[in-house]
């Protein structure tokens, strides 16, 4: 992507830089939509959230899953807030960026040593004082993730330490999160004394389902395997730490990443260095 920018740069002087992934499926008015709301919304970096292409049952449930907890991640309705820096948003399918502001940050270069560059670019942007807009689009910008439920976790391996910021007291603190309002409410429903407070949880969590899919296009039906998605993100995200600490670092086509470097961008990048 860095050798893209540069060489798009040097041709053409864009005003603008999308970056995007090799498999994403685009809708013909998806670039001139994106362009003219960018250029309405004054946004330096704009990003529309992609249709997840849904080939299996397995598929749904883990998808739903991710969409619906990324609303506990980041309130997107607070993206475009300049004070709200832990509210920032990157998405490989869709980074539209402003050529300046690009060479300013100092480009891809800068993310080198970055496993999850697209959301470490949207962070870096948000932090920087850019102006950052966010659009759901269904049907605009399509991606199949990967195929079945093994394909969606082992894609996941190298990404979830990473989000973790390679800590394993975070990742067992965020796991144990996960247990306690994601799958514990099931058990509850067992126990007279807090059979109520379950059935509140879990009609939440349908309620965050059933929003989640007018955007995402993904039937609130999976809100029932809740639970079962919640357990096997669990199992994903231990896999992914002790992967990681077993191997050194981490491997991502065919590049070693060594977990001593990674730690110390991370740190250099939490300093603003």
């Amino acid at each position: 992507m860095a050798f893209a920018a540069r060489h798009a740069i040097s041709l053409h002087q864009p005003g603008y830089l999308l970056f995007t992934d090799a498999d994403i499926l685009f809708h013909p008015h998806a670039l001139r939509l994106a362009l003219a709301h960018t250029v309405a919304t004054q946004a330096d970096h704009f990003v529309i959230l992609p249709t997840a292409i849904v080939k299996s049952a397995g598929e749904g449930m883990l998808l739903s899953y991710l969409q619906v907890m990324g609303l506990w991640a980041v309130r997107l309705w607070r993206v475009s807030d300049p004070k709200a820096l832990r509210d920032a948003v990157g998405v490989g399918a869709f980074n539209l960026l402003r050529t300046p502001v690009y060479q300013q940050l100092g480009g891809y270069e800068a993310l080198r040593m970055e496993i999850v560059e697209d959301i470490a670019l949207g962070t870096r942007i948000k932090r920087e004082g850019f102006r950052q807009r966010i659009a759901s689009g269904p049907g605009l910008v399509s991606v199949h993730w990967a195929s079945g439920v093994s394909g969606i976790l082992n894609g996941m391996t190298k990404n979830f330490f990473a989000i973790f910021r390679y800590n394993p007291a975070v990742v067992l603190l965020s796991c144990l999160w996960i247990t306690v309002f994601c799958i514990a409410p099931v058990v509850f429903l067992t126990l007279p004394n807090t059979r109520a407070s379950a059935i509140l949880t879990l009609a939440s969590v349908a309620l965050l389902y059933v929003l989640s899919s007018r955007k995402s296009r993904v039937s609130p039906a999976y809100a029932v395997l809740f639970p079962v998605s919640a357990a096997l993100i669990v199992s994903s995200i231990v896999r992914s730490m002790l992967t990681t600490l077993k191997q050194g670092g981490v491997i991502w086509r065919g590049t070693f990443y060594p977990l001593s470097e990674l730690r110390k961008k991370q740190r250099l990048t939490d300093t603003g260095s």
